[in-house]
């Protein structure tokens, strides 16, 4: 497992993307707890300082993970949803996780830290209420599954490897 310094040091891709969001401030963050009604994990935050949303770096594009829909060894994360400023417009953001987990039918409370509708890597608030230390999960919506990645975001962060590293999802997935 990789610390999460040397992690943080590479993490995001270079060059914006559509969901890259301005600069992340203190009153972003007030603001987008309230609205999610939840705490954030100080590990995220300290990562959307860096680059509030985008694409995440090749070197940490995948997470391993049980058998699931997406492969038989691991799930992706290719980009982080930042925090949008208010009056925002239509780029993705955490703060879409409201409206997109009553389209998707997901379980709530939770953050959608990354996902394209079907699938989705998410911050899990049920057991460990608005103010805990939520463990990522995998969320499958197609197969209303579920599947449990790491115990917090920092660990989860630590844990993320290559997607190069694994074998074609193709051919693995269950």
């Amino acid at each position: 497992m990789t610390s999460f310094e040397d992690v943080a040091a590479t993490f995001w891709d270079s060059g914006d993307t559509d969901l890259t969001q301005p600069p992340l401030t203190d009153e972003m963050i007030t603001a987008a707890e309230a609205e999610l009604g939840v705490r954030l994990p100080a590990a995220l935050i300290r990562l959307l300082r860096q680059r509030n949303g985008g694409s995440v770096a090749d070197g940490w594009d995948a997470c391993p993970a049980a058998p699931n829909s997406w492969a038989a060894d691991h799930v992706p994360f290719d980009h982080l949803h930042g925090i949008a400023p208010p009056g925002r417009e239509l780029s993705m953001a955490l703060q879409d996780t409201g409206y997109l987990v009553r389209e998707w039918g997901l379980p709530s409370p939770v953050v959608l830290l990354s996902g394209d509708g079907h699938t989705w890597v998410a911050l899990d608030y049920r057991d460990c209420g608005p103010d805990g230390d939520p463990p990522v999960v995998f969320l499958d919506a197609d197969r209303g599954r579920q599947l449990p990645v790491a115990p917090d975001f920092r660990t989860f962060v630590e844990r993320l490897t290559p997607a190069a590293g694994f074998p074609d999802e193709s051919t693995t997935r269950p």
